[in-house]
């Protein structure tokens, strides 16, 4: 059985935040995530994940100004400073939170930047992040989102780009995130793709398609997924990153019992 964690910026929302954390420990998830830890006091959330036993999973860089509606800046040539600020921040909130991955949003890539210098702003951030990380046993991971519904422009839209940027980058601690729902849009045929990309996947998330819901409201056969990740051997964490179609306690069906 997969290891599966709740993202709490989508899951039992009908809760403060802070709350959200004995919500996802009742429904049965030993491991959270969650887009940004920064609005909180590191404190807050280590006093969260301890009085609830729960495994910090996952968050990611920070991506700018994202009620803006930025994504990520590792791609923008004249915001490196601010990048690098950012993984400081992040390797604080990681150490502070027992979290052994983050996550790194590459951002949309502006029209007055060509796609060479993104992707060359992008190699060198990713490797500059990297190298910091490693210096304290943490992951870094690089999400290819679907450009046709959710970011147009978003500088990493397949798994291929993806693998393309961690050759280059060539560190050891850089690895895919591989989220379901984002590759059911852009690529299909998921099981054949997990089980070739299965040596540099460091993190699972998932959604049904359309409509980014929970399993059994879309397209996606989830029992056969989850088989799949259970028999290739993946032993890392499988996250739910969906919006309920109602309330999140509703939309649990999927989660086996003592998950």
């Amino acid at each position: 059985m997969p290891r599966f964690a709740a993202n709490l910026s989508m899951l039992f929302t009908e809760a403060p935040f802070l709350e959200r954390f004995a919500l996802a420990r009742a429904a049965g998830f030993d491991g959270v995530e969650f887009l940004f830890p920064y609005a909180y006091a590191k404190d807050q959330l280590q006093q969260a994940l301890a009085q609830n036993h729960l495994t910090q999973v996952l968050f990611n860089l920070p991506p700018g100004d994202w009620d803006a509606g930025e994504r990520g800046i590792a791609c923008l040539p004249d915001r490196v400073a601010e990048f690098r600020a950012g993984v400081d921040q992040a390797l604080d909130y990681a150490q502070a939170l027992g979290c052994r991955q983050v996550n790194c949003l590459a951002g949309l890539r502006p029209a007055t930047v060509t796609e060479d210098e993104a992707w060359q702003t992008l190699v060198a951030n990713v490797g500059y992040a990297a190298e910091k990380l490693a210096g304290q046993g943490i992951t870094l991971c690089l999400e290819a989102i679907n450009s046709r519904v959710d970011m147009p422009g978003f500088a990493l839209d397949t798994s291929g780009k993806v693998l393309a940027l961690i050759e280059q980058v060539d560190a050891d601690n850089v690895r895919l995130q591989y989220d379901v729902y984002h590759m059911q849009i852009m690529e299909g045929d998921l099981v054949r793709s997990m089980e070739c990309l299965l040596p540099w996947i460091g993190h699972i998330q998932f959604a049904d398609n359309p409509g980014r819901h929970e399993p059994g409201t879309g397209e996606i056969n989830f029992s056969n997924v989850f088989g799949a990740i259970d028999r290739m051997g993946y032993d890392g964490w499988v996250s739910a990153e969906y919006r309920p179609s109602g309330k999140t306690a509703d939309s649990l069906s999927w989660l086996p019992r003592g998950a």
